[in-house]
């Protein structure tokens, strides 16, 4: 199942049963099903405090996840800032639609095993993201 929450904003306009559909999608292509995905949705100031107090960095991020992942069932809890989405799609030249696609999308990524850490896993990402997105009706 998954679901979509949020602390400290509302919930981004997306169309939920054609983006479940699209993970859903997705995941399949990797040969995962899924299985419990939590979005939360939250602001700058919250997104600081999780990556502060479980990552221990001190920055702002699109996304933090966090993996519960058993065998081929995908798991986890993944929180975005839609402020950080808004400040990278100017930064990036997307629409913020785009952009909230793609850190949606990158977060199944990394539960399907796709690491981004070094430049050319970045390129892998990014080429499985452009993929992705493809798909998204």
């Amino acid at each position: 199942m998954i679901t979509y929450n949020s602390i400290n904003v509302g919930l981004p306009d997306i169309d939920r049963q054609a983006v479940t559909s699209w993970i859903i999608q997705v995941a399949s292509g990797y040969g995962k099903k899924v299985g419990d995905i939590n979005y939360v949705f939250v602001d700058d100031g919250e997104i600081l405090r999780i990556n502060r107090q479980f990552i221990h960095h001190d920055y702002y991020t699109d996304h933090i996840g966090f993996d519960y992942t058993q065998g081929n069932i995908l798991s986890g809890d993944t929180y975005i800032s839609l402020d950080t989405v808004k400040t990278n799609a100017r930064l990036f030249n997307k629409t913020y639609q785009e952009e909230l696609y793609r850190v949606i999308i990158h977060s199944i990524l990394h539960l399907c095993g796709i690491e981004d850490k070094s430049p050319e896993e970045r390129l892998v990402m990014e080429k499985a993201e452009d993929a992705a997105l493809t798909l998204l009706d």
